[in-house]
């Protein structure tokens, strides 16, 4: 039997003129995360994101 995990990570965005410093400044923590998971067995399935005022939620959905 499978077993299923959620990983929900959160960003705040900052005033800035690069309109993609969000994007770019979560990239290393996401990938730390995948690493992290896939360390101990896991395997990402499926990722979905929101965005709420200046907050970004990144969900990563994982397997084992």
């Amino acid at each position: 039997m499978k077993e299923y995990k959620v990983e929900t990570l959160t960003f705040r965005a900052k005033l800035t003129f690069d309109r993609n410093h969000l994007a770019k400044s979560s990239n290393k923590a996401i990938q730390e995360k995948l690493d992290e998971y896939a360390k101990n067995g896991w395997r990402l399935v499926s990722t979905n994101t929101t965005e709420y005022s200046m907050d970004m939620y990144v969900y990563l959905f994982f397997e084992k």
